[in-house]
């Protein structure tokens, strides 16, 4: 069957954000968002939001999922990413990823799925687990594998992930005959690790509590409390030293993200002056950041139709490949086609 590779001048790119919170947070932006809008003009890239994966854990609310969604939309949006250059969808509109997952699912052994890091810290933890929690990473492997992807960016705790995915295509391409590309996770080194306010030990992350994360659709006084009020280090001295002072050094991280410096490089504006004035120069460039992009994302959710018709738009992109690639993978593992009634 004709392969849904890319031709080798066009290297495709696949990267998903799951619509989990109302949302993004700075770390968000910077590690994964910022890295898409770069990329599309240069890759043929397809981005979806995972609201499969979304419901793996604590379901939400149906109307609270949808808002999600679409808020997720607004965001990229927002952030720059542009439906003309990019496929921006749903996973739950394109059939074909759980239809591949099933297949790779029956080549992946209970405890290679155990052993993934989510599943086995929440069991180790007594938590409750639901099959899908065990099941996700394959999904999350259909997912790249169906668009047959060159690269995925990802962040270094993803890399689990992919070579699960590498693993997986590997073991149904020597099985089956050469079938998925075999795809390769892309890590920026240049990117931003974002840390939370209150643990600079940890990174930022939805499932921390929330007044160390640094929305960008918070209110500005909501922004500037929280990194008032961030853990800072012993002495007065402001510079970049990560091990000795994890807390500033992380706040100079920010600062020099949002203001397109380095951490060193804004370290030296701090010459002679203590913690404060730093991080009030932190909060006033996270809000000049953040304001803007709030009002291009409000801007875009009051046309919720337009939103619709740009993952619509996405899907029908999106779907053409995907159907090639199940059809393949159902053809070489041996099941029988549909024949299609005559009209």
């Amino acid at each position: 069957m004709a392969s849904t590779a890319p031709t080798s001048s066009s290297t495709r790119v696949l990267s998903g954000i799951q619509p989990t919170s109302m949302s993004q947070h700075i770390g968000n932006y910077l590690g994964a968002t910022k890295q898409w809008v770069t990329m599309q003009h240069d890759h043929d890239v397809f981005f979806f939001l995972a609201d499969l994966h979304a419901i793996t854990a604590d379901p939400p609310e149906p109307a609270v999922l949808r808002q999600r969604s679409h808020q997720a939309v607004a965001q990229l949006l927002a952030a720059g990413v542009d439906p003309e250059h990019s496929a921006i969808f749903l996973q739950s509109h394109v059939p074909g990823h759980t239809q591949l997952s099933w297949v790779l699912e029956c080549l992946t052994a209970y405890g290679e799925a155990g052993r993934m890091t989510q599943f086995k810290d929440k069991s180790a933890r007594g938590e409750r687990v639901s099959v899908g929690l065990l099941t996700y990473p394959i999904l999350q492997a259909a997912d790249i594998l169906i668009y047959q992807a060159h690269q995925v960016p990802v962040g270094e705790d993803q890399r689990q992930h992919i070579e699960l995915t590498r693993d997986l295509a590997q073991r149904f391409n020597t099985r089956y005959g050469d079938t998925f590309v075999v795809p390769d996770a892309f890590i920026p080194k240049a990117s931003a690790k974002i840390l939370d306010l209150q643990d600079p030990t940890a990174k930022m992350s939805k499932s921390l509590p929330d007044a160390g994360t640094l929305n960008l659709l918070d209110d500005p006084k909501v922004l500037t409390k929280k990194i008032k009020r961030a853990v800072t280090d012993d002495g007065t001295e402001v510079r970049f030293d990560p091990v000795a002072k994890p807390g500033v050094s992380n706040l100079l991280v920010i600062l020099a993200a949002v203001t397109g410096s380095t951490p060193d490089a804004a370290a030296a504006q701090f010459d002679g002056q203590g913690y404060g004035a730093l991080k009030m120069a932190v909060a006033d460039a996270v809000v000049a950041f953040a304001e803007p992009f709030a009002a291009r994302v409000h801007e875009a959710m009051s046309d919720p139709g337009e939103l619709d018709l740009i993952l619509a738009r996405g899907a029908e992109r999106a779907r053409p490949i995907a159907e090639a690639t199940v059809n393949d993978v159902y053809d070489r593992v041996g099941f029988v086609p549909p024949l299609a009634r005559p009209r």
